[in-house]
């Protein structure tokens, strides 16, 4: 039984780090959160990109920051939660 809590402890912490994070100076936005905490902590974004499907109905947005020779693109889902953070230089 302790076994099994255990493991199941482990696997709840392991989900949780591949959650996607970006740090703004000392605050920090994750994959999950609404795009009101991210315009709280970021601003607005520099560049929005509308994501469509093959319909070409509104699946979402990319928005997009520039920040010290970076660029975080964060992809919004149609309720205004953040699907996934990336980053490229």
């Amino acid at each position: 039984m302790c076994k099994t809590a255990l493991f199941l402890a482990l696997m709840l912490a392991a989900g949780a780090a591949f959650a996607d994070t970006y740090a703004f100076g000392n605050r920090v936005v994750s994959s999950g959160d609404s795009i009101g905490r991210l315009v709280e902590i970021a601003g607005k974004p520099d560049l929005v990109t509308p994501l469509e499907n093959q319909y070409g109905a509104l699946e979402g947005e990319n928005w997009t920051y520039f920040r010290e020779g970076k660029t975080i693109v964060f992809t919004i889902n149609t309720n205004g939660k953040i699907l996934r953070i990336s980053e490229s230089r």
